[in-house]
């Protein structure tokens, strides 16, 4: 009999590179456990299991073979990191504490006929030779990465949503790329707010000037990131501040400039203002709204939909008018990443509503939108947990749900970041530097 062996390929690289996982040398029809243990912090580790039929050849391929039981269905290469859950739901930190850390998995497979088979897994948010530099200056408040070698880089802009702070995994994984990528945080950072409420965007003004002028993109290419509230933001600045935004990438975006909701102030309160331009509070759409409630995202049991209050926003179509982010203004490529069971707002009705009205006008730029049905609010980038769909606000503090399923979601983070990647290249290559 053939000595059964596990092979990881490849054993260390980038966290989005999908790895093949296969066992040899097995008896036909032998079954086989596959468990996995990822330590994300010092106080949790993360895990699935699910068990696998060896086929003809005495070989399970997770990239070819459904699992008989576990904790995934389907074929899913990657389905055993997707699908693993914490040890303690209540501290479900799925990335490092130090983001140029590796995220190391151990995969330990049962046998029957040769006992105990162990390998390692290795994912990585920067490449080798990425360098991480604190931005404290001229009041901004983030974290630059630079890709290995001398440059020039083509450069995004990376903005959080309505839990805050610095949005480093995303710019880390940027820089391994390629791009120079600044993650700026706009509250719940040092020196920040700890809310959004009268965020000034001429914030975001400067952090652009300040990365052209002192870091000079290669062609002075600077594309905005935003996820949720970031979404909405990444379209409202690229809508006001036309010259300055190369390209937008919009996470689960906002069609409609809103108000604080979970992050705000509670001195200022939920229906407060955001945003802030020129020291005036923009229109948002639940201001002088005829139809909109927090009812239905107050009531009843935990994790709560907010995505139910804002519906009721959208029905007053005269506060939908008032509040609409001007999109056509842009004068960049867009794309808009979204899902059709968004438990946080709708971004599938609200990328729609932007594609439509940059359809209705004839834009001139590439405009692209993935929109996963099935999927949820918590769109990143492929083959980390996606198991974890209730959360506690870290503003708010409400428990609440970002909607999708787990198999769904892992499929929006895959094919999100596949189009992005493209994109963003196609962006970077027409890009005229002069605009």
């Amino acid at each position: 009999m053939s000595h059964a062996g596990l092979s990881i390929t490849p054993l260390d690289d980038l966290i989005d590179v999908q790895r093949i996982i296969r066992i040899e040398g097995l008896t036909v029809g032998e079954k086989v456990t596959v468990s996995t243990s990822t330590v994300r912090s010092q106080l949790n580790a993360w895990r699935s299991q699910a068990s696998f039929v060896a086929d003809a050849q005495g070989v399970v391929d997770l990239s070819q073979q459904a699992p008989v039981s576990g904790s995934y269905q389907g074929v899913s290469s990657m389905g055993l990191i997707w699908s693993q859950e914490p040890s303690d739901p209540s501290a479900a930190v799925v990335f490092p504490d130090n983001v140029l850390d590796a995220l190391v998995t151990t995969i330990e497979v049962q046998t029957q006929s040769q006992g105990l088979l162990k390998g390692t897994l290795i994912q990585r948010l920067a490449r080798k030779g990425v360098q991480r530099i604190e931005v404290r200056e001229e009041g901004l408040v983030g974290t630059l990465f630079l890709p290995e070698g001398e440059g020039p880089w083509p450069a995004v802009m990376i903005l959080n949503g309505s839990g805050g702070g610095i949005n480093e995994p995303r710019a880390a994984l940027y820089a391994s790329h390629g791009y120079m990528a600044f993650a700026l945080a706009y509250f719940k950072a040092p020196g920040l707010s700890d809310y959004i409420s009268n965020t000034p965007l001429e914030y975001f003004k400067q952090g652009l000037d300040w990365l052209r002028r002192e870091h000079k993109p290669y062609k002075n290419f600077v594309a905005l990131n935003g996820q949720s509230r970031g979404g909405e933001l990444v379209l409202l600045l690229a809508s006001l501040f036309p010259k300055d935004v190369s390209a937008v990438v919009a996470y689960v975006p906002g069609a409609v400039v809103h108000s604080g909701q979970n992050a705000a102030d509670p001195a200022v309160g939920r229906e407060g203002p955001a945003w802030l331009l020129n020291g005036e509070p923009l229109t948002h759409v639940w201001q002088d709204n005829k139809t909109a409630t927090w009812a239905p995202f107050d009531e009843g049991p935990a994790p709560h939909r907010h995505e139910k209050a804002i519906l009721t926003a959208l029905q007053d179509q005269d506060a939908v008018a008032r509040a609409r982010i001007q999109v056509e203004k842009i004068q960049a490529p867009i794309i808009m990443l979204s899902g059709t069971d968004d438990g946080s707002w709708p971004s599938s009705l609200y990328s729609q509503m932007v594609y439509e009205k940059l359809q209705e006008v004839g834009f001139a730029y590439d405009v692209q939108w993935v929109d996963t049905p099935d999927a949820g609010h918590s769109v990143i980038f492929p083959y980390v947990p996606t198991t974890q769909l209730s959360y506690t606000h870290p503003v708010s503090k409400r428990i609440s749900t970002s909607g999708g399923r787990a198999d769904r979601n892992a499929l929006s983070d895959e094919d999100s970041w596949n189009t992005i990647k493209p994109f963003l290249q196609k962006a970077v290559a027409e890009h005229n530097e002069l605009k």
